[in-house]
């Protein structure tokens, strides 16, 4: 049995996508799952989106399909529709059950959780994970204004690691912006028959979503 901690990735995508425009950098998923896979066992790696099933293109799903592929494994659900107080008709999809279940049920078998999300309301669930003896660390940034990450999440986790930090590590190279999808060549990418354009790759990371879930339609 290696001596290496053994860690898991929860990716609240709707949030990480909201934090990293607001830093002005693009996440490459190849190069973060490498980062972490550098720091221990990497056991799991989630990322969790919803979905708008009624459109005939979701600009989301080559960032998901590539992840599928490539040592993701994604958690999707449909969005529910609503009219807010202005009359405007809005989308809305909420994965923290979903998270948590997982991160729950995965404890036994980690040593490390890494949740990618600022909302304050994991902060009973990093509580949770620590009774079970989980080591947690949020990633989000307090570097903007307001700063991304909730202030009781940030205080309960047993670390915090800034994204502006991490961008020079995770982040994608603006060069390759238009040559190729992060992580391309891979040797568990898709067959290249079926493989997402790499310009609907690389310029729709999480395009539609926000912080908190929720956008317009």
């Amino acid at each position: 049995m290696s001596g290496q901690q053994r860690i898991a990735l929860f990716i609240d995508g709707a949030n990480l996508y909201a934090t990293t425009k607001t830093l002005g950098f693009d996440i490459d998923y190849k190069r973060l799952l490498k980062e972490f896979q550098g720091r221990g066992t990497l056991v799991r790696a989630f990322y969790y989106t919803a979905l708008v099933e009624d459109q005939e293109y979701s600009s989301i799903r080559p960032l998901i399909d590539w992840l599928d592929y490539n040592g993701y494994r994604v958690v999707t659900k449909p969005t529910k529709e609503f009219v807010d107080s202005a009359g405007r008709r809005k989308v809305k999809g909420n994965m923290d059950i979903e998270l948590a279940i997982d991160a729950l049920e995965l404890s036994p078998f980690i040593d490390h959780m890494v949740l990618f999300s600022g909302d304050g309301d994991f902060r009973s669930l990093v509580e949770a994970m620590q009774r079970r003896g989980v080591r947690v660390s949020v990633v989000s940034t307090i570097t903007t204004q307001p700063p991304m990450v909730a202030d009781e999440l940030r205080r309960q986790a047993d670390e915090f690691l800034d994204l502006s930090q991490l961008a020079s590590r995770i982040g994608r190279d603006p060069s390759d912006r238009q040559q190729r999808p992060s992580g391309e060549g891979s040797e568990r990418s898709r067959p290249q028959q079926q493989q997402p354009r790499n310009g609907a790759l690389e310029s729709r990371y999480g395009i539609r979503q926000g912080q908190d879930d929720e956008f317009d339609l």
